[in-house]
C-alpha cells in the first residue's frame, strides 16, 4: 500500500532536493557518490529505474496519480511520496510539472571512455553545447536515429539535468555516454576512430558522402549553440562535413543537424 504525506510545511529538509537545490548543488562535484538528479514524468522515471538508477524520494500531484504514475510509484519501493495540489507545485518547484510526478534519485556511476565504446561503431561528440534543452534533445535523436553513445566535452551541460532529461523522453538513460578528457581528439583516435566535424566550410564533404559511409568507427562532432567547433577541432578532424543549406538558411539548430547527421551517418 503507497503511503502518501501531503505537503503541509514548505520549510521540510525532505523537501530541498525539490525546492531549493540548484543543478549544481544536486551535481555534488566534490562529492559525486552523493550527487542526486530529479527525473520527470513517469516515463522518464521509469526509464531511469530501467537503467538501474535508485529512487530517493517522490513528489506528486495526489490528483494525477494514474495507472501509469501508479506504476513508477509501485516500482519506486518504500521511498517517501509527498504529495500537494498542482499550483503549490508549481509555486514549490519554480515549473510546471511535466505529467505532475517528480523523483529525485541518486546519480549513478559515471562510466569509463573504454566502457562506453565497447563494441561501438557510430558515436556523437558535444563540444562545449551548454544548453540543457540541446543536449536533452540530441539525446534523444541519438537514441532514435543510431548513435551507440554520446560523449560530451568538459563544458558541457551534463545530460542528468531536469530538462535535460525531461526533453530526452529518458533516452539519457539508454544510450551510453560519458564525459571526456582534455586531449579528447587523441582518445578518439587512440580508440580507433575517424572523427568528422559538422562545420559551414567551403572545403567540406557534403553529409551524404559516400565515403563516409564506409568508415568502420566514426565519431561524429557537433559543436556549441553560439559558436559552433573551434577551430582546433576542426583542423584536427579527419573530416569536415557540412548539411547542404537552402533559400538562404545558414544554419540549423544544433539539435536539428544532430538529427539530420545521425540519420545520414548511421551504421548501415
Amino acid at each position: 500500500m503507497i503511503q502518501y504525506t501531503q505537503i503541509t510545511d514548505f520549510s521540510d529538509p525532505a523537501l530541498d532536493i525539490y525546492a531549493r537545490l540548484t543543478e549544481a548543488q544536486l551535481l555534488n562535484r566534490f562529492e559525486p557518490k552523493k550527487g542526486m538528479f530529479i527525473a520527470e514524468s513517469p516515463k522518464v522515471i521509469m526509464r531511469a529505474l530501467d537503467a538501474g538508477c535508485e529512487p530517493v524520494s517522490l513528489l506528486v500531484e495526489r490528483g494525477h496519480v494514474n495507472a501509469e504514475a501508479e506504476e513508477a510509484i509501485l516500482r519506486c519501493g518504500d521511498v517517501p511520496v509527498f504529495t500537494a495540489p498542482l499550483d503549490v507545485l508549481t509555486q514549490l518547484t519554480g515549473f510546471q510539472l511535466t505529467r505532475g510526478m517528480l523523483c529525485a534519485m541518486r546519480r549513478p556511476r559515471l562510466k569509463t571512455l573504454e566502457e562506453v565504446l565497447a563494441g561501438t561503431r557510430r558515436v556523437a561528440v558535444l563540444e562545449n553545447v551548454q544548453n540543457p534543452t540541446n543536449v536533452g534533445a540530441i539525446f534523444r535523436s541519438a537514441a532514435a536515429l543510431g548513435m551507440d553513445a554520446v560523449l560530451l566535452t568538459p563544458d558541457c551541460s551534463n545530460p542528468l539535468y531536469r530538462r535535460s532529461c525531461r526533453v530526452s523522453m529518458g533516452t539519457v538513460f539508454q544510450v551510453p555516454w560519458t564525459y571526456l578528457g582534455e586531449n579528447w581528439m587523441e582518445q578518439l583516435k587512440n580508440a580507433g576512430y575517424k572523427t568528422a566535424s559538422l562545420a559551414l566550410k567551403d572545403d567540406t564533404l557534403s553529409i551524404d558522402d559516400p565515403q563516409l559511409l564506409e568508415v568502420e568507427r566514426l565519431a561524429v562532432i557537433l559543436g556549441s549553440e553560439g559558436d559552433g567547433l573551434t577551430d582546433d577541432t576542426i583542423s584536427a578532424s579527419d573530416y569536415t562535413v557540412k548539411i547542404p543549406m537552402y533559400h538562404g538558411v545558414d544554419s540549423l539548430n544544433v539539435a536539428a543537424a544532430s538529427a539530420v547527421a545521425f540519420w545520414e551517418l548511421r551504421s548501415r
